[in-house]
């Protein structure tokens, strides 16, 4: 069982940054794919960056890529979202989720991440 803990969201003007945390509790979250997924207002939830278990793979959304970053630190079970030159359009409650499955490959498709945080608001203004 893993369990997911976000925090870093708040207010920032466009153009700025934010780095988001996901802590991690359970013995197998080193083995476990973790992404970052997004939701805004009355919008569908979607993907934006995943990492694989032993970091070696990174995977990013068109709409981020160059301006996010993901990463992780096995030995503080945490993986963070470095957010940069953040636009409106990046307004959202941001969620990690753990792959259920152990040391596979990265996915992105939501049905295959068992295990979600209870998400953090990002609000990037005008």
């Amino acid at each position: 069982q893993v369990q997911l803990v976000e925090s870093g969201g708040g207010l920032v003007e466009a153009g700025g940054s934010l780095r988001l945390s996901c802590a991690a509790s359970g013995r197998t979250f080193r083995w476990h794919n973790v992404a970052w997924f997004r939701q805004a207002p009355e919008k569908e939830r979607e993907f934006v960056a995943a990492i694989t278990w032993s970091g070696g793979t990174t995977v990013y959304a068109d709409s981020v890529k160059g301006r996010f970053t993901i990463a992780r630190d096995n030995s503080k079970n945490t993986v963070y979202l470095q957010m940069n030159s953040l636009k409106p359009e990046d307004t959202a409650v941001y969620y990690c989720a753990a792959d259920g499955a152990l040391r596979s490959n990265v996915r992105v498709g939501i049905p295959f991440y068992d295990y979600w945080g209870q998400g953090t608001q990002v609000t990037v203004s005008s």
